[in-house]
């Protein structure tokens, strides 16, 4: 499809890019049901690999099998279908062209419980060619002991990722020692999240809805003094995208845990409020029946058309 005004303007916040990488985020945002929007929903499938198979597919039995999700993520309408190597090698040549596929390059498990998280290296921009991806996807954990291998490693595959043409999608998860459990969604961690992984040289940025919370008394200071609006979640998320370069980088939102339908579509209603540019659901949609998942991803994507 011929490319829109908003599809134009979102690709002239990245003027540094070359025309292929360039391309292959203009093919993000001209597939699926919000095709031309500018917005986004992308069906994330990493979990079976961070959390194991039983936590992540028993409750949606058919989800073990790797075509399931990638049918799903065609048939609801995402824009993309994001997974590590094995999942991807397992559905890439069977769906090429169907729909969009980020590689995941860097994954954890939960088996080893440390206090300074790093996830692995489990694929290459390589295989992202390979498998005819177009984007490669990486998780920082902004506040771990670990953060600055974690900053050099994307730093390098930032740059082999550009020189393939692709772009990429960053997952910034704050998460260390150093952060209290309601400092890892505190609303001035996750707004710092979002402006390293702005400063990193991400083109798609997640992170994880808000919470009123504010972790750290130097920023405490800041918000009261300036009166920072942060009670309701589409404050937050509205000053979380205008710390991403003032909304001028992509920043979605995860779906997190799993939970009933009326409080998700709640959630995505205030982060389509406070200018979020989408969701990236896993959980949340694919540990539903199919029946329930599609009529859920369809409900999601209506919100965000507006």
């Amino acid at each position: 499809m011929a490319l829109t005004e908003r599809v134009k303007q979102i690709l002239s916040w990245y003027p540094s890019d070359n025309p292929g990488t360039l391309t292959n985020l203009a093919r993000l945002m001209n597939h699926g049901t919000l095709a031309g929007t500018g917005k986004f929903v992308i069906l994330p499938v990493d979990q079976g690999f961070e959390h194991g198979p039983a936590r992540s597919f028993q409750p949606n039995v058919p989800g073990y099998d790797p075509e399931y999700h990638a049918q799903l993520a065609i048939e609801s309408g995402c824009n993309a279908y994001a997974a590590p190597l094995g999942f991807l090698e397992a559905i890439a040549g069977k769906m090429a062209g169907e729909i969009p596929l980020i590689l995941k390059l860097n994954n954890s498990d939960s088996l080893a419980k440390v206090d300074q998280p790093m996830s692995a290296l489990t694929a290459t921009v390589k295989d992202a060619v390979r498998l005819g991806c177009v984007a490669i996807g990486y998780t920082i954990y902004p506040g771990s002991g670990a953060r600055n291998q974690q900053y050099q490693d994307l730093r390098d595959l930032i740059a082999e990722a550009k020189d393939a043409g692709l772009p990429t999608v960053l997952w910034a998860y704050p998460r260390g020692s150093g952060l209290s459990k309601d400092g890892e969604t505190a609303i001035d961690v996750v707004a710092y999240a979002a402006q390293i992984a702005s400063q990193l040289g991400a083109h798609v940025i997640k992170v994880k809805p808000p919470k009123e919370h504010i972790e750290q008394a130097e920023a405490k200071k800041v918000y009261e003094k300036y009166n920072i609006p942060v009670k309701t979640l589409s404050d937050r998320v509205r000053h979380v995208v205008q710390s991403a370069f003032n909304g001028k980088r992509i920043v979605i939102f995860s779906g997190g845990e799993a939970k009933d339908t009326a409080s998700l579509l709640d959630e995505v209603k205030q982060i389509q409020q406070g200018g979020g540019f989408g969701s990236i659901m896993g959980r949340n949609a694919f540990q539903r029946p199919k029946a329930e998942a599609l009529k859920l991803l369809s409900d999601v994507m209506g919100i965000f058309r507006g």
